[in-house]
């Protein structure tokens, strides 16, 4: 499965050139001509693996846009750009970029950078992160599926966080029960069987059954 990527320039045949080169790698590209997209709610930079900025546009340029984005997102943003002193470099990676591609460039650079950012890309996520189709907004504790917002407990968050970002493997009643509750918790491993069944109830209102039972071992989320 490819990456999520979010283009953004004011030259559409320039978006088109990025859109198609990088769909070609097997990514789901969406672009934007309008930066302001970002701030008023219309496009969530927060939905995005990662992100290509151009520099110079009309309205608000991209050293602008990321430094009101930088704060909210964790993915790798590179600056697509004609300007190349090192003042502009400098700027651009205090902002918090991750890399430049200077125009004009080759089609066989822009992948490779892209893919290499994205293979690379380890950071500790702190704000927000997408499991399959499930959003988990890391400080505010809230998980979200398209516009609806899972109405989970806090308990309920942190066992759907905990088992989300460790999709795919399988953990017992007691290990779940140790990393949320901790070892002095009140209750006992029981308890993480009725925090599931109550899990899967909110879940499947809105259609989804992320949380799979193994039989004789305990629980993992659907990778």
């Amino acid at each position: 499965m490819g990456a999520r990527i979010l283009a953004v320039d004011d030259e559409e045949g320039i978006l088109r050139v990025l859109k198609r080169a990088l769909e070609r790698e097997g990514n789901a590209v969406d672009t934007v001509s309008d930066p302001g997209k970002l701030l008023d709610g219309t496009v969530n930079p927060d939905l995005y693996d990662l992100i290509i900025l151009d520099v110079m546009m009309p309205g608000i340029d991209g050293f602008t846009l990321l430094g009101k984005l930088r704060d909210r997102i964790d993915c790798p943003v590179l600056f697509l750009t004609a300007k190349t002193s090192e003042e502009d470099l400098m700027k651009g990676f205090g902002l918090g970029a991750d890399d430049y591609i200077r125009k004009p460039f080759g089609i066989g650079e822009l992948r490779a950078r892209v893919q290499a950012h994205i293979r690379r890309e380890k950071r500790e996520k702190k704000h927000a992160v997408t499991v399959g189709e499930v959003r988990f907004y890391l400080q505010e504790k809230r998980i979200e599926y398209g516009a609806d917002t899972v109405p989970v407990t806090a308990g309920e968050y942190e066992i759907c966080e905990y088992l989300a970002l460790h999709h795919g493997q399988v953990f017992s009643r007691e290990q779940i029960y140790e990393r949320v509750f901790g070892y002095d918790g009140e209750s006992d491993d029981s308890a993480i069987t009725e925090h599931v069944k109550n899990i899967r109830a909110k879940f499947r209102k809105i259609g989804l059954a992320p949380i799979e039972t193994v039989w004789g071992i305990g629980y993992k989320w659907k990778a």
